[in-house]
C-alpha cells in the first residue's frame, strides 16, 4: 500500500512540473471527470450544498485548498471504500463540520470585508486540522525598535524600479536577440523526489508550446500546452483538458521567451526587498493585473537572474500557490537557462528537475503538443447530447 501511494505521488509530481496542478489529491482517487467550464458545481457533482453557483472546474482545486490548509488528505472528510473515495456521502463528521466552516468563512468576509476574500481556511488552521487558539511562547526575546528619531542610516533603502530590474534580468539571460535565436529546445534529465530518480524529457517550441514526459514505473505522465490549450496525460486514463487556472500556469511555463515577454504580461509592477534564497539576496518584483492573482519574481541582486517564481491559482475558497526555484544557470547557445528547478506546493508536494542534456533549434513538430482524441463511447451508448 505504501509503495503504491509513493508511485501515485511520483506520477502527480511529474504532472505538476509545468502547471502546478490544483487537483492532486482528489483526482488521484478516481474523482468525477472534469466539467466543462460553463457548468456549475451542482450541475456536475452530486450533493453540493454550500458551493452552489461555483464553476464546476473549481471544486477539485477548492478541495485541495482545504487539504493543504488543514494538512490532511482526502479521506479526512470523505468516506473510503477500498481504494475509492465516495465523495457524495456525508457519513463523516469532518465533512459536515467543513460545510459549516465554509459558510462561516463566507459570512465573515461578507459582513466584515465587503465580500472580498480576506479570511480563508488557512487563516486559522495554518496547516493543522485543529486551529491554534493559544498564543505561542517564543524562544527568543522580541526585538523592539529603539526609541527616538531614526538615524540617517536607518532610513528605508531606495528601491530600484521594476522595469529596471526586469531589463537587468533580460540582459542576464543573454538579451532579447539571443533568446529569439532559439526556436526550439529539447531537455533530458531526471525528476528527483522521495529519494528516487525518474527520467524526464521536456520539449519546447517557440513561442509558447511545451510538453514534459516523465517515464514513471506506472507509465508515461504528460503535461502539454499547445499554445492555446493545455492537457494532462496519466497512465491508463483519458487526457484531462486543463482548466482556466491550470492553463494560466502552463502558459507562463511554455513561454520560451518569458524574460523578454514578462514586461508585457502585467499592467504594473511593484518592488520590495526580497528574501535571501540559497545564499542569494534578491529583489521581489510583483506583477499586477486587475482581477487576477499577482506574479512574484525574486531576482538575484547581483546577477539579475530569476531565482524564484511564485504564481497563484484561484479557487472558490482561496489562492493556491506554486513556487519554482531556479538554479544551475548555464550558457546554451548564447542564452542562459536553468539546468535545475524545484517545484513546491502546499502539503509537502516538492520535487526537483535536474537537466543533463540540452539541444536547441532541433525540429519539433506542432502535432507533438496536441491532445489525443477523446475515447470513443461504448457501442451501446449514444454520445452525450444525442
Amino acid at each position: 500500500m505504501l509503495s503504491n501511494r509513493r508511485n501515485v505521488l511520483l506520477v502527480l509530481c511529474a504532472l505538476t512540473l509545468s502547471v502546478g496542478l490544483a487537483i492532486l489529491g482528489a483526482r488521484a482517487q478516481s474523482a468525477p471527470p472534469q466539467a466543462p467550464a460553463h457548468k456549475l458545481a451542482e450541475e456536475e457533482y452530486k450533493n453540493i450544498k454550500v458551493l452552489k453557483g461555483v464553476p464546476a472546474e473549481q471544486i477539485l482545486p477548492s478541495m485541495q485548498f482545504i487539504a493543504a490548509s488543514l494538512g490532511v488528505e482526502c479521506d479526512y472528510c470523505h468516506v473510503r471504500e477500498g481504494q475509492r473515495l465516495i465523495f457524495d456521502k456525508d457519513d463523516k463528521k469532518p465533512k459536515v463540520t467543513a460545510r459549516k466552516m465554509i459558510e462561516m468563512m463566507f459570512a465573515i468576509n461578507k459582513e466584515n470585508f465587503e465580500g472580498h476574500r480576506e479570511v480563508t481556511c488557512y487563516s486559522c488552521h495554518r496547516g493543522a486540522a485543529d486551529p491554534v487558539a493559544t498564543p505561542i511562547i517564543g524562544d527568543e526575546e522580541p526585538r523592539h525598535e529603539a526609541e527616538g528619531p531614526k538615524a540617517p542610516g536607518d532610513a528605508k533603502p531606495v528601491l530600484p524600479a521594476g522595469d529596471q530590474l526586469l531589463d537587468k534580468y533580460l540582459a542576464a539571460v543573454g538579451g532579447a536577440a539571443a533568446l529569439q535565436k532559439v526556436s526550439s529546445r529539447v531537455e533530458k534529465g531526471n525528476i528527483l523526489a522521495n529519494g528516487q530518480k525518474i527520467p524526464i524529457e521536456v520539449y519546447a517550441k517557440a513561442p509558447d508550446k511545451r510538453m514534459s514526459i516523465s517515464h514513471t514505473p506506472n507509465g508515461d505522465s504528460i503535461t502539454s500546452f499547445d499554445g492555446k490549450q493545455g492537457w494532462l496525460g496519466n497512465p491508463g486514463r483519458p487526457a484531462h483538458i486543463m482548466t482556466a487556472a491550470e492553463n494560466d500556469g502552463a502558459r507562463i511555463d511554455a513561454d520560451l521567451y518569458f524574460p523578454f515577454h514578462v514586461k508585457s504580461l502585467y499592467a504594473k509592477f511593484s518592488v520590495a526587498a526580497g528574501e535571501t534564497i540559497d545564499g542569494h539576496d534578491t529583489w521581489l518584483v510583483i506583477g499586477h493585473n486587475e482581477g487576477q492573482p499577482p506574479l512574484r519574481l525574486y531576482l538575484d541582486q547581483q546577477t539579475g537572474l530569476l531565482v524564484r517564481l511564485i504564481r497563484y491559482a484561484e479557487t472558490a475558497l482561496g489562492r493556491m500557490p506554486t513556487q519554482i526555484d531556479y538554479a544551475d544557470y548555464r550558457d546554451a547557445a548564447g542564452a542562459k537557462i536553468p539546468y535545475r528547478w524545484t517545484l513546491a506546493r502546499p502539503g509537502g508536494n516538492r520535487f526537483t528537475i535536474q537537466i543533463d542534456e540540452v539541444q536547441q533549434n532541433v525540429p519539433v513538430d506542432d502535432s507533438k503538443f496536441a491532445a489525443p482524441p477523446p475515447p470513443s463511447p461504448p457501442p451501446d451508448k449514444k454520445p452525450a447530447g444525442q
